[in-house]
Order: structure tokens, then sequence, then C-alpha cells
């Protein structure tokens, strides 16, 4: 079996569960590091909506890149870790992916192997674009991106998304789930804000590390409002 890499968002609502997320974010490291067919993995916080860069501390994600799906399942079912996670937590999707095309590096490597088992009747597409912004350009990255994403508001294409990353400000991702190729390219060439986004980069070079990659969505594991109902 190939590669797959889970995403799973964590919801949390009394101020006590909140601060115990955001102390896992350092303490779920030794355990994290023990796990078996666990290839590679990140802890994140997330932003608020709109691609806010202040933190919303009631959602964290956990990113995790498997040998294979068996292992995987393996950890969501049995291991002690996520049973904990689970117990804190009002809500948890997790989504299993599978690699189509990545580029770039994160933390110096590019962790994403293409899928050889990409189903041909599955239309959908999930997306991480991930960044490390100069310290130098952070005022100007962020003063921007309002008017980046501009063209994501009620777009018909789109079931979700969400800012997230590892340090506020500095080291921010997004994930974004599509109902197809189709919409996911008409966004990326066919918005004029976000094509003068993409010119904007490549002037300003505003990024120390960067990677784009875009998946297959193929399974879940339990529910989140905001993505709705999926088919997956």
């Amino acid at each position: 079996m190939s590669q797959v890499t889970t995403i799973t968002f964590f919801k949390y609502h009394t101020l006590r569960n909140k601060i115990w997320a955001f102390g896992m974010m350092q303490f779920a490291h030794v355990a994290l590091s023990e796990v078996k067919g666990l290839q590679d993995y990140k802890l994140m916080g997330s932003g608020k909506d709109g691609f806010n860069p202040f933190a919303d501390w009631s959602v964290y994600v956990l990113l995790q890149i498997w040998e294979n799906e068996e292992e995987a399942n393996v950890f969501f079912e049995e291991s002690e870790l996520m049973k904990r996670y689970l117990k804190k937590a009002t809500e948890r999707c997790s989504l299993f992916l599978k690699n189509i095309k990545a580029k770039g590096e994160w933390s110096g490597i590019n962790p994403f192997v293409k899928s050889d088992s990409i189903t041909e009747n599955n239309p959908y597409i999930a997306v991480i674009t991930r960044a490390t912004i100069k310290l130098s350009l952070l005022y100007k990255f962020w003063k921007y991106v309002p008017t980046s994403q501009k063209s994501l508001e009620n777009n018909k294409g789109l079931m979700f998304t969400k800012g997230i990353g590892e340090v506020p400000f500095l080291q921010m991702a997004t994930f974004s789930i599509w109902k197809d190729k189709e919409s996911l390219m008409q966004f990326a060439y066919g918005s004029k804000e976000h094509v003068q986004a993409i010119e904007k980069t490549k002037k300003l070079n505003w990024y120390s590390e960067e990677l784009f990659s875009r998946f297959q969505p193929y399974k879940s594991i339990g529910t989140w409002e905001a993505m709705g109902e999926l088919p997956f």
C-alpha cells in the first residue's frame, strides 16, 4: 500500500480544554515519535476565519504522514493519545488523503510521496499550502491577504477552508477541500485577485520556504459542522 496522509481537526469549547490542547502542542511530541508507521507529523494551531492571522484557540490540527492506511487505522482505533484527544474535544474530523502532486519543501524536505492508487471516479481535491514568511515582509504579506482571498467568498466550488500553522504570523498554512479540479483551477488561475497574488509573490519573494500539495480525499472519520456532510 502507498503512503497516506491524514489531517485531523479538533475543536474545544471550555477554557480548561483549550489550555490542555495548547499544551499538547508541546507535550504530544513524545507519544507521536513512538507511533508505528508514522513517517512525519505536524502539530498545528489555527487562525480565525477569513485567514485572520490571530489565533483561533478553539481549533487545533494534527497532520500525519503514514507508511500505509493500515498503520493510520490502528492509531485512530487504538492509540491512547488519540483517546485523550477525543475525551477533551467536542468535535473531531479526520480526513484520509492520497497525494496527487507536491512541490516545494516543509521544514527542509518534501514529505509527500505521489500515490499510486488515485481513483478516477473521485473528483474531490484537497489542498495544503504552507509557507514561512520572511520577517522583513510580514506586514506587507498580511496586509495583502484579505485582497488575495477575496474570491473565496461565496465560492461554490469550495467545500471547506481553514488557515492553520505551526507559528502564528510566521509559519502559515491553509487547508481546503474543493468539489473538483476545475473549481480549484478556476480559483487559482481564473480569479483576478489570486493571479495578482501569485505575481506579487514572485515579485516580492516573501517566502523563505514554501510548499503546495494536492490530494485526493477518500475517507473521513468523525464530523465537523463547518464541513457539512462529507461525500467520502
